[in-house]
């Protein structure tokens, strides 16, 4: 399972980019080739087909995991290609009226991969994935990493499935089917971890990233995840939202971190204005 393939790119047709991989078809139309941008580590990839074997065996619907591959400089893999799918936030920059329900039905779909019991034998707790990442950022202060630690360490262990990179484009459909995508960070733990990635994606991106990954403007996404959280939550009290946002804050920050050291592999220069975000939305050692 952990050897690649070569694979001759003149048998597929570039289909797809996202932040970190490219997606193309294969000629036959049977199956679809991810390949994570130069400089990714293979390891990554590996952890990623990995994982995306459990959560298949575990009735998620998700593609099929096929077998590793490289064109010779990047890794990946290739899977089962969905006939006629489309993201959802595809569907909702090309029809703006489906904004709301496939938001709403975003949010049931999300509640489903939460109350579904993880196997915590074949994937990783959440908290610990956490903790590692942030320990390789190298330029990130002692102070910092201990107050991450010490917020991971206060997150009960709970085994019930996370996506791990929860936004609405990683969720396609074929119009019978709904199957989530880029499974590579599935684990273990309390559904904020994947909640705060969320909020994070809908508030904090640049217009231009946002465009990039989502296909989306700012206020569309600030919209979803308005649409999203009312039916996730199951009220339309702005108070009681705004205080399950407040909840999400550490976990907004640790995954921020979580996510800047697997992409930068450790080696990230910290800003002013993100170690004050850090330190505005992580507890102090008296708060807890």
């Amino acid at each position: 399972m952990n050897t690649y393939e070569a694979i001759d790119l003149n048998d597929y047709i570039q289909t797809g980019e996202g932040g970190t991989a490219l997606t193309y078809n294969h000629k036959d139309g049977k199956t679809l080739a991810k390949l994570f941008m130069s400089g990714i580590a293979a390891d990554n990839t590996i952890r990623e087909f990995r994982t995306g074997h459990v959560v298949y065996d575990l009735g998620v619907p998700t593609p099929k995991p096929i077998r590793l591959i490289t064109d010779g400089e990047r890794f990946g893999a290739e899977y089962e290609l969905i006939q006629h799918k489309r993201s959802f936030t595809r569907i909702i920059s090309q029809e703006p009226d489906q904004l709301m329900p496939l938001s709403e039905r975003f949010a049931m779909l999300a509640k489903r991969i939460h109350q579904k019991p993880a196997d915590t034998q074949r994937l990783p707790d959440m908290r610990e994935l956490a903790g590692i990442w942030i320990d390789r950022l190298e330029s990130l202060p002692d102070d910092y990493k201990q107050r991450f630690h010490r917020f991971i360490d206060s997150v009960p262990a709970t085994p019930t499935c996370l996506h791990g990179d929860l936004h609405i484009g990683n969720i396609i459909t074929d119009g019978s089917r709904d199957l989530w995508i880029d499974v590579g960070d599935f684990a273990y733990g309390v559904p904020e971890w994947d909640l705060g990635m969320m909020y994070y994606g809908a508030h904090f991106l640049s217009p231009e990233r946002a465009d990039n990954i989502f296909h989306l403007d700012n206020d569309t996404l600030r919209a979803h995840w308005d649409a999203f959280a009312k039916v996730y939550y199951g009220t339309d009290s702005q108070e009681v939202l705004d205080a399950e946002v407040k909840k999400l804050q550490p976990f907004i920050a640790t995954k921020m971190a979580f996510f800047i050291s697997k992409l930068s592999d450790g080696k990230f220069s910290f800003s002013e204005p993100l170690l004050q975000l850090f330190d505005k939305y992580l507890p102090r050692e008296n708060e807890e």
